[in-house]
């Protein structure tokens, strides 16, 4: 083998060991690996589809951190009093907040406290729910016509489907589900309110949309939903009052100081 294969050997090699050495990692800076196990956790952390752009925007990410680590040991800010001063308060805030996170999570949350909360809450689900359908049209004399139709046995639902202007419901029959009073604009409520089960409007509905036909399903009472459905968002509802916070990390720092020897 004479020296010029050598020297081309030794350079593909070297170029494989490079190759080798990128993929594993997500960026060398100035000869530090930023490994790709680290590229890979901060896009799952983002929430954002895996895709070339959002890696690059994360390897830019990960490269400027490193940068300025680099820069800081560099210029020896780090043995700086002030310096290290504000990075210890900077770790304590952050423990202070991962205990009481935990103290919540596994101590803070009562069931009294739930069961208040969902008392609370179930007290706002009164009044009644509807089951209603309509017809949404410009013009009154297109709603005019369309409830003669329906009054000589045409079906509401194939003429919703046909007719109705309300791109929500329209493929549905016109059917809006189980909606409240106050989920609809007044002038629709208000007609809507006044029909029982089975019944229609005799007079076309005016409203900012146009011109509704109505039709009553059913009518039912607001069902609140069970206290294991809402136990999770009551928790959340819960942690998030900041005097709730407030009385619980108080009650925590007593817990720790009763358990505690302190001379």
């Amino acid at each position: 083998m004479n020296p010029r294969q050598i020297f081309s050997i030794s350079l593909i090699s070297s170029a494989l060991l490079y190759t080798h050495a990128f993929a594993q990692n997500a960026a060398i800076v100035n000869g530090k690996a930023i490994p790709k196990a680290q590229l890979d956790k901060l896009v799952q952390k983002s929430g954002q589809p895996d895709n070339p752009q959002v890696r690059n925007q994360g390897r830019e990410m990960l490269v400027t951190k490193e940068l300025i680590l680099q820069e800081a040991d560099k210029r020896g800010v780090i043995q700086k009093e002030s310096v290290r001063e504000q990075l210890d308060q900077a770790r304590v805030g952050i423990l202070v907040a991962a205990v009481f996170e935990d103290y919540v999570e596994k101590d803070g949350v009562s069931e009294a406290d739930l069961q208040a909360a969902y008392d609370s809450v179930k007290n706002q689900y009164s009044g009644k729910e509807y089951h209603v359908e309509h017809i949404l049209v410009e013009k009154e004399g297109d709603a005019k016509a369309i409830i003669v139709q329906l009054k000589s046995g045409g079906n509401f639902e194939d003429i919703a489907k046909t007719k109705s202007k309300d791109p929500g419901s329209a493929a549905n029959g016109g059917d809006l589900g189980w909606v409240t009073e106050k989920a609809l604009v007044p002038e629709f409520s208000k007609s809507m309110v006044q029909l029982k089960n089975g019944q229609m409007t005799d007079k076309p509905v005016k409203s900012q949309f146009g011109w509704h036909v109505i039709k009553m399903v059913e009518v039912r009472d607001t069902k609140a939903p069970s206290y294991e459905e809402l136990k999770p968002q009551l928790k959340q509802m819960i942690v998030s009052d900041q005097n709730w916070q407030k009385a619980k990390f108080s009650e925590m720092m007593q817990k720790l100081r009763a358990k505690a020897k302190i001379q």
